[in-house]
């Protein structure tokens, strides 16, 4: 089949390589020029485990294509996915300015059938929006061209796109059109191999599908968290407490572990979007606001401690802090919405240094801390622990997992280690000699 993509973010780059991956023909659209131009030459501009030997791959075997110009992605394509950006206004709302372009654009040229999907995370009645503008801009034209437009939404992992992707748990369809179902289930077959994957309902629902997905998962998060809070407060460990619930199959093991917060483009987004949503309807959606609220104290909570750690030592003005980890979470350059942002933010506001590494969010670091002096990113692991009042760690790449702790004590002014994904095991960092402080269990202090 024909495809056109629209964008060429996590979203647009993963499906069009994806879908290409299949056998399809993709044509992904951007108007950033010098984007298409890297993926011309076979460099991708996001790190994704697995997605550049994939874009390279189909492209030189010709069904993958980056264009700049959308009447060149919609000439032949049948399926026109919209993938772009829909960020947060400073109201919590989503910004549709990108989607509301795009559709424009489709309505000034497409010249026969479409289908178009919205595969962005878009706010209830988006499908119902682009659809009024593109018909507005056929009238506009005088010509009556069919298309139908559904919801399509993803569900993608970041650091594990493709895989969430090739092997979906289950492919959301929101069409009340039986002919479009039945075409977007023979675009998708080849990802359901094994079962039935497709699930159609209203257009409606599957945006609603969405959002309720996310804030599930952050509500998961935010739970939990607020336990480990109120382990360290009574005493208990809050990795017994998961291993407690998570036995029960009603609760299950997944996204309760307790850290720094949740981040990244999706679910502090996602939860905002939906508080804003039911508030336009008249809605008052207490449980996700407090999710936002508790997720927005998590970010904090890490340096907090740290400040008072060293109160009782001159506070942490003049002192360094060694951070490992950058990006909202592992196997990923993204750093929006990072804990380690926040972290920053309250620690350098108090006076303290900052010597960070990241094993690949580092550029990204740079160029957003650009303006803050305090901090400094660098090259090499233990670069920042030399001559550092302190180590905290703040996202779970895996080499932090196990790392030399005889050189990192021999190199830090004190042996203290900040743990913000509990990573460590309390017994063997006092065995080690280490102040140990981490999330939901009781701290180590020597």
């Amino acid at each position: 089949m024909n495809i056109c993509i629209i964008g060429t973010g996590y979203v647009g780059l993963v499906a069009a390589a994806c879908f290409s991956e299949m056998g399809n023909h993709v044509t992904c659209v951007d108007v950033n020029s010098s984007i298409i131009d890297r993926l011309n030459e076979g460099k991708i501009h996001i790190f994704e485990p697995g997605l550049e030997p994939m874009v390279s791959r189909n492209a030189a075997e010709g069904r993958l294509k980056f264009s700049t110009e959308l009447a060149e992605g919609l000439q032949d394509a049948m399926f026109v996915f919209s993938c772009v950006g829909t960020p947060s206004k400073s109201d919590g709302s989503c910004d549709l300015t990108y989607v509301d372009r795009v559709a424009t654009q489709i309505g000034q040229t497409i010249s026969d059938y479409k289908i178009v999907v919205n595969k962005s995370t878009v706010p209830v009645g988006t499908a119902d929006r682009v659809k009024s503008i593109i018909q507005k801009e056929l009238h506009k034209r005088q010509v009556s061209i069919e298309f139908d437009v559904v919801s399509n939404p993803e569900f993608l992992k970041e650091g594990d796109a493709v895989n969430d992707f090739m092997k979906p748990d289950r492919v959301i369809v929101g069409t009340d059109n039986i002919r479009t179902a039945k075409l977007l289930e023979e675009l998708y077959a080849p990802f359901a191999r094994s079962r039935d994957k497709m699930i159609v309902m209203g257009i409606r629902s599957a945006e609603v599908t969405k959002y309720a997905a996310n804030c599930m998962l952050a509500t998961k998060i935010s739970f939990i968290n607020e336990i480990a809070n109120i382990c360290e407060c009574v005493g208990a460990d809050v990795r017994d407490v998961r291993a407690g619930i998570g036995s029960d199959t009603r609760i299950g093991y997944h996204f309760i572990y307790p850290g720094v917060g949740y981040g990244g483009s999706c679910f502090p987004k996602d939860v905002r979007a939906l508080i804003h949503t039911a508030k336009d309807c008249g809605c008052v959606a207490t449980l996700v606001e407090s999710v936002d609220a508790v997720n927005t104290r998590q970010k904090q909570m890490l340096g907090e401690k740290i400040i008072n750690f060293f109160s009782q030592m001159g506070g942490v003005k003049g002192k360094t802090l060694a951070m490992w980890g950058l990006s909202f979470k592992a196997n990923t350059d993204d750093m929006r919405e990072s804990a380690a942002l926040d972290i920053i933010r309250v620690l350098t506001s108090a006076g303290m240094h900052i010597n960070a590494y990241d094993p690949v969010a580092g550029d990204n670091a740079r160029e957003l801390l650009k303006d803050n002096p305090a901090v400094r990113v660098m090259d090499d692991q233990y670069d920042p622990v030399d001559g550092a009042d302190a180590l905290a760690v703040v996202t779970d790449w895996n080499q932090f997992r196990n790392p030399d702790f005889d050189r990192i004590k021999h190199m830090l002014i004190l042996p203290v280690i900040f743990d913000g994904r509990n990573l460590f095991s309390r017994n063997v960092m006092k065995e080690m000699g280490f102040s140990y402080i981490s999330v939901g269990r009781q701290p180590v202090i020597l």
